[in-house]
This record gives structure tokens, sequence and C-alpha cells, in this order.
């Protein structure tokens, strides 16, 4: 199979790389500084397992994913409705394609402004193209070309219907011999619950404080405000007909676990990028609002991260 990784920041990059070293054939899409550095030295991986350098292909060019078998879509969840036409066009009719945003997708069931506006990604991107793809690495690029990789190797996928289909096994397979954990769930949408159980809280409260998540679960003060909004990203679950297996106290020592990482929405407001607030918590307070679930700490905190991001690229 033939790889290609649309927006190969940190995830993407690490990603690609774990699948270029083990032998994959990969193309990465990436821009900037971190495109060149790629392309004139490799991607370096630092972990605190190992040290390594891959080198697979790097492009800024959409269409050099025109033959690949599988399409990993790794840019931000408000990138996604302008880069999904030119994915689309360029796609061959029996690749898949592994939507790895964070927050509701796209494909969940129910069109949602906050994910899909106008609805241009589900026009763009062929459903029966579409597996389910949950991302747990922790991981920032250091500096050009250079993933630090914290913590977490964890890449679940699923077909949305729920089969356990031969593609991913395939893909599967190939995550695992390039290093990697694939588990392919049979109940993708669940899954996508509980990881947005910590994006939906943590994200947007730790930008609003710039606590790094062990400060952040610390203090008696945000861990009460993180652990009510759990409640109410459980509840708006709930409504949906997802089920959370791991309790919300589990969910906090877990990420309270993960030490002094800075959220990804923290590391986009240090660096000045815009932040993913719809896709984390306006998804959830727009479905809060279509099945009447109260959830007014969500929407407090989800209207302040909003003058957040507004502020910042004022």
């Amino acid at each position: 199979m033939k790889f290609a990784v649309v927006g190969a920041g940190a995830i993407g990059a690490y990603l690609g790389a774990h699948l270029a070293r083990s032998g994959e054939e990969v193309v990465l899409i990436a821009r900037g500084p971190h495109l060149s550095a790629m392309r004139e030295r490799g991607v370096r991986v630092e972990s605190a397992e190992e040290v390594f350098v891959a080198h697979p292909e790097c492009t800024d060019d959409v269409t050099a994913i025109s033959d690949a078998d599988v399409v990993f879509l790794t840019v931000k969840a408000h990138a996604l409705p302008g880069l999904a036409p030119a994915v689309g066009a360029a796609l061959k009719p029996a690749a898949a394609v592994l939507p790895a945003q964070n927050g509701i997708p796209f494909w969940y069931g129910e069109r949602l402004d906050s994910v899909d506006p106008g609805g241009v990604i589900a026009r763009s991107l062929p459903a029966r193209s579409v597996i389910g793809c949950i991302a747990y690495p922790a991981a920032v690029i250091s500096e050009p070309g250079v993933v630090q990789h914290q913590e977490g190797k964890r890449f679940t996928i699923g077909e949305p219907d729920g089969s356990r289909s031969e593609r991913c096994q395939a893909i599967a397979r190939a995550l695992v011999k390039a290093g990697l954990k694939c588990p392919i769930s049979s109940h993708i949408r669940d899954e996508i619950w509980l990881k947005l159980l910590g994006n939906a809280t943590v994200n947007p409260v730790s930008a609003l404080s710039r606590a790094p998540l062990d400060r952040l679960l610390e203090a008696p003060e945000t861990r009460d405000l993180v652990r009510e909004m759990m409640l109410e990203v459980e509840a708006v679950a709930r409504a949906m007909g997802a089920s959370i297996e791991v309790g919300v106290e589990k969910r906090l020592q877990g990420i309270a676990g993960v030490g002094a990482h800075k959220t990804s929405m923290l590391q986009d407001v240090e660096a000045g990028r815009p932040l993913e607030v719809d896709a984390l918590l306006g998804s959830v307070v727009e479905l809060a609002g279509r099945h009447s679930v109260a959830v007014p700490n969500l929407r407090v905190i989800y209207a302040l991260a909003k003058l957040l991001d507004q502020a910042k690229s004022a």
C-alpha cells in the first residue's frame, strides 16, 4: 500500500515517519519551513524510547495523493473545509480516507455547522471512502523537521458501520508493523466521545488559563470545572445514543497522568494559530441544543474561547 498524510504537522509527520521507516511507501503533504526541513534532512522523531530519522517523500502538492491507497487527513479541523475539495478531486476511486481531526467528525451522522459549514466536506469526500480514525499520540514540532514525541502510540480506526473490513485490517497491520498501536473499533462513534471527554474540556480551559495539564488538574477550582464540563459532555453523548465506557474520574486521572503536557489548543494560542474551538467545543454545544441537553459550563467556556480566538487573530 501507498500511504499519504495530508497536513503533516507533529502527528502527521510522526505517523508518516514510522510508516516510512518500516518500509511503506509514504508521501507527506506539508508546507513552510517544516516542509523544507523534512525535504532536506528527513523527519527526525525524538522520544524517550528512541531517536530516528526517516525520509518519506515530502511535498506541498495535494495532487501527490492521487496514487495513494490510504490517505490520512491530519490537518486541524478548521482547515478541513477549505482543503476537502482538493483532496476529494485528487483521490483515486478505491482510496481509503482516514480523517484524524479532533472533535465530532463530519461523517458522524448529523451535519453540524460548527464542523462542516455548508456540507462542503461531506460533498467532497465520498462516504464509501471514509474510515474513522482517532489519534492519541501527544507530540510537538520542536523545530522544523523535528517531532518531539511525548506520549501515546495509538491510532484507533473503525468503519462507520462497525464492520471489521479487510481494508481496516490491512491498515492496522501496517501501523503495527511500523511500531504503532492500531486497534480496530466496532464502535468508533463511542470512542470519539471518549476522547472528546478530554478535548472539549481541558483543551479550551488550558488555552484560557495558559496552564499545562498538571497545573490545570492540580488546582481544585479548575479540576472541578473540568469535571463538571465532562459530565455535560457525557450527557450529550448519552442523548446521541453513545456509550462512554470510561467514567469521568478515571478520565481525569488518565489526563493528569500525562504530566506537564501543553494541550494542542494551548500550543496554538502560544504560536498565534487559529484554535479548534468549534470542532472541539462548538460541535458539542450545537448537539446539546439540538437534543435539549443543558450544558451551562460548556456554553460559557465556548463563548470565552471564541473571544480568545477572535482577539488572537485581530
